[in-house]
């Protein structure tokens, strides 16, 4: 078994190494053999095996021995979820400055989810779609059909700046002076209603003429203020005076509970009393008030004040302040 060792080592190293531990395993176990010829047994076959076995290539004996290249990784493709597509969103005409309920129920006919928010900074909830209109818009996709989002504004608010800012209310200018015609133009123009202009006499005993004959009086003072936001539902007030008149001084664009000069107390003020000295003649009155017996200076002459003298038996004067 022993001379089988260099046969099979020239074959083949491997299996001459596996015959060589083969052989020594069972020369050490036979007990025939003695220890001293054991060992040189050994000694023997590794001698045998190793003059039989090639030289190791100076690479491999240096520990150099190229690895053998890998393989190089296929380039395989990681399989991916397919992604679905982006819906193309169609077309969405621009409603701003239309009514809601026209952009509800058009887009509504395009196939739009449609949805809308107050798009002032209250945030209110839109109540009524006709009464509301619209300042933004946008569109959208939530997964089954595509959106439309539109900001609205109750109908003659105007529109903020951005979706969610206050409302920019248009400011009361200052109408100190102005004329009737001129201020009430500029207030009709912030979207106040014409029927929510007033005029009213600045002096407490004074009063305006028939309409139309009071364009070129001027504005003493008026509400709301000068800088005071304005909305299409608030009324405003202008308290107007004759130009020869002037305005109350100390209360000029405040407003007054002064009175214009009247001599005879006849409530007549005395720019416009043809009869400045005769509280029984006013300009209402030119020829004394009923039951007054006609001029008699600033008493009266013709007839008893009480209505109890052979007047006509009626008077204003009872129980007033005009006599």
């Amino acid at each position: 078994m022993i001379a089988a060792v260099p046969v099979l080592g020239l074959l083949e190293p491997p299996l001459g190494g596996a015959a060589l531990i083969a052989a020594l395993v069972a020369v050490w176990r036979a007990k025939a053999w003695p220890k001293a010829g054991k060992v040189v047994t050994t000694v023997a076959a590794m001698a045998l095996l190793g003059a039989v076995l090639p030289d190791r290539p100076k690479d491999a004996a240096a520990g150099d021995a190229p690895r053998p290249p890998r393989a190089k990784a296929a380039a395989t493709a990681v399989p991916t979820a397919k992604s679905s597509p982006t819906p193309t969103i169609p077309p969405l005409a621009d409603y701003r400055g239309q009514s809601l309920e026209t952009a509800f129920d058009q887009a509504r006919k395009a196939g739009f989810l449609v949805h809308q928010h107050d798009a002032s900074e209250k945030d209110g909830f839109v109540r009524g779609r006709s009464r509301w209109t619209v300042c933004f818009q946008r569109t959208g996709w939530d997964g089954r059909q595509p959106t439309a989002e539109f900001g609205v504004v109750l109908n003659g608010s105007p529109c903020p700046q951005r979706d969610g800012d206050p409302v920019p209310w248009p400011k009361m200018p200052d109408l100190v002076w102005k004329t009737w015609r001129t201020a009430h133009t500029e207030v009709a123009a912030l979207g106040v209603r014409p029927d929510r202009i007033k005029a009213r006499a600045a002096y407490l005993n004074d009063t305006l003429p028939d309409e139309g004959e009071y364009d070129d009086w001027r504005v003493c003072a008026h509400d709301p203020a000068a800088g005071v936001a304005v909305q299409p539902d608030d009324y405003a007030e202008l308290r107007l005076t004759a130009e020869k008149n002037g305005c109350p001084e100390g209360d000029r664009g405040v407003g007054t509970g002064a009175r214009l000069p009247d001599r005879d107390e006849d409530g007549d003020p005395d720019y416009r009393d043809p009869y400045p000295g005769d509280r029984n003649r006013t300009s209402a009155f030119p020829n004394g008030r009923p039951g007054s017996g006609g001029s008699g200076g600033s008493g009266g002459s013709g007839g008893s004040s009480d209505g109890s003298g052979g007047g006509s038996g009626w008077s204003p004067c009872r129980h007033t302040r005009w006599c």
